[in-house]
């Protein structure tokens, strides 16, 4: 997720400047695979070649569970990004049926995380983690709450920040976050060091209290769909911000609320952030296929945040997001 520098200045009057993002992705549409089911080929490549044009720099990719953190720290360092190690709380039932149960499961996530501390693909977070009551089908109530619970300790014993996922959840979440140390500064006080909820899209209320307890707020797609969620981004304290796109989901549509700033992206922006895609089945090499998001969609994000902050230069918003995602998650080697 975090990243990047769009090398050539927009050829725009009142878009001036060098911009940087964040973003994030562990998917097999990235290969062409939908569903078990091969669609087009392989445009992992191609898709990260756009992402660079689009001035993405780096990217932090998401663990939800043991073997896609593995995976992630893998493609991590093949690339020479990051990664997180965590489970996701959909995946939260993998504790209860890994050999050894729970325990061994949270062991499993702590070699993982102790291996991978330093060095290319090194593991910058704990997470993705939380609850999720939206999808309880998943993993019950209880089974999130308890294995979430678990995982808090990796951040405090590592001081690592968390990457974290809270739907349909607030109070519960709140809640475990405060009795496990999380009241003040992140946790600071308790060995932890912060962390970003991901992908948020509650209200203006609870936003102020996970600012308040010293969380940063990320923002992508998902955060833009409706008025409500407009408001929401707009309250969110720059200090506070990061941008991210959690590809290949949370597109943003024509249908959104988003899209009326969208549709005043300078054309010289917008070709470089939403170029012509064209359908898995009609693949062509070197375009984005529909339905798809991409990391270079991020620039996206950023522009829908600064017309809703109305607060200076776009460079001012994704200046402070890529400041605030370096010092979060110790990225001190991209240059500040």
């Amino acid at each position: 997720m975090p990243v990047t520098v769009i090398p050539a200045k927009p050829q725009v009057q009142d878009v001036k400047g060098t911009f940087r993002f964040i973003v994030n992705l562990t998917d097999p549409v990235f290969r062409g695979f939908y569903h078990g089911r091969r669609k087009h080929d392989n445009d992992f490549e191609a898709m990260l070649e756009r992402s660079r044009s689009a001035g993405v720099k780096s990217m932090i990719i998401t663990g939800g569970s043991l073997h896609e953190s593995k995976q992630a720290l893998a493609l991590a360092s093949q690339h020479n990004l990051y990664a997180t190690v965590g489970c996701h709380p959909t995946r939260s039932a993998e504790f209860d049926k890994f050999k050894g149960g729970p325990e061994a499961y949270l062991a499993s996530l702590d070699k993982l995380v102790e291996a991978n501390l330093t060095g290319k693909g090194r593991v910058v977070a704990i997470g993705e983690c939380g609850l999720d009551y939206d999808r309880t089908h998943f993993a019950p109530e209880e089974v999130q709450k308890r294995n979430f619970r678990i995982q808090l300790s990796l951040a405090k014993k590592y001081h690592l920040p968390l990457f974290l996922h809270s739907r349909a959840a607030h109070s519960d979440f709140v809640n475990i976050l405060r009795e496990e140390g999380f009241a003040e500064d992140g946790g600071r006080a308790a060995g932890a060091n912060g962390g970003v909820v991901h992908s948020f899209t509650g209200t203006v209320e609870e936003a102020a209290e996970l600012m308040d307890m010293g969380f940063h707020i990320g923002i992508n797609g998902c955060s833009l769909k409706t008025p409500a969620n407009l408001a929401t981004t707009k309250s969110i304290r720059l200090d506070r911000l990061m941008l991210e796109t959690d590809a290949p989901w949370c597109s943003m549509t024509a249908t959104q609320a988003s899209r009326a700033h969208i549709s005043t992206l300078p054309s010289s922006l917008s070709t470089l952030y939403f170029p012509q895609a064209t359908k898995p089945e009609s693949f062509v090499h070197g375009k984005p296929v529909k339905g798809r998001n991409e990391p270079m969609a991020i620039g996206g994000v950023a522009w829908v945040v600064h017309k809703l902050h109305e607060a200076g230069p776009f460079e001012e918003v994704t200046e402070t997001a890529w400041r605030n995602t370096v010092r979060l998650f110790g990225l001190n080697e991209l240059s500040l």
